[in-house]
């Protein structure tokens, strides 16, 4: 699938038909859906949700500042989501138009959203994790394997948790590099017997944690299985914390 064209620009630089509009985001929403049909559900699902949270926010603030900004608005600031006083839109771009657009499109964003949740939550539901061996003290670094059935192998990743500290909140971030795959034929080897080969390749990490995923699924891989596991693991580590 080609790049989708359902940014935000889409929403806002209105000064066109509205009709063409709205017509090129079904479009982009009939695609979307087609590709959550073959079970590939990113990059396209957490993209719909970003976009879908940002619309709502944008309909919220300017619902609050209504009285102040009737017809037209400086400026929407995209990445911090802040209304400001300079100008951002073209001439011509009417603000409630934007509004009307915003407001008709996100029960149909919202629809192609539950779809890919649904597909989500049952490939979640049906992809198991366990930890391999002794499970160290220190769990930010390690490995992780993946099954890949369609591919019919075994994909061996280390992963590295980060900790990064905003003004409000923490947070962490999972960065992975692929090792090596397996064929599923050496599949027979234990989960033990490949950690234990990994520390004797690698040699950085004398005790990772390791975590084994199993699933019966085939779905696509780079687009779903590798995806929803990632998100597991970081959900396990956390939770392990």
């Amino acid at each position: 699938m080609t790049e989708s064209r359902l940014n935000l620009n889409l929403f806002t630089k209105v000064q066109d038909d509205i009709e063409k509009r709205q017509y090129i985001i079904l479009a982009e929403l009939k695609k979307i859906s087609g590709e959550f049909q073959y079970y590939k559900i990113y990059p396209h699902l957490s993209g719909l949700v970003e976009i879908r949270r940002t619309l709502q926010d944008v309909i919220d603030r300017l619902a609050d500042l209504r009285s102040k900004f009737p017809k037209r608005i400086g400026k929407i600031d995209w990445v911090n989501r802040t209304i400001e006083h300079e100008v951002v839109f073209v001439d011509g771009t009417d603000l409630k138009a934007v509004e009307d657009l915003i407001t008709w499109a996100l029960p149909k964003i919202d629809k192609v959203i539950h779809e890919g949740i649904a597909i989500h939550d049952y490939v979640e539901k049906e992809l198991s994790v366990e930890h391999v061996g002794i499970l160290p003290n220190y769990r930010d670094e390690g490995y992780f394997f993946v099954p890949d059935n369609q591919e019919l192998k075994l994909n061996l990743f280390r992963f590295e948790v980060s900790i990064f500290q905003s003004a409000e909140d923490q947070f962490r971030s999972l960065k992975t590099k692929f090792l090596k795959a397996l064929e599923q034929g050496r599949a027979h080897l234990s989960p033990g017997s490949i950690k234990l080969e990994l520390i004797r390749q690698e040699r950085e990490l004398p005790n990772p944690a390791t975590y084994a995923f199993d699933t019966r699924l085939d779905f696509p891989f780079a687009h779903t299985i590798l995806p929803v596991a990632k998100r597991k693991l970081m959900q396990t580590i956390t939770t392990q914390s």
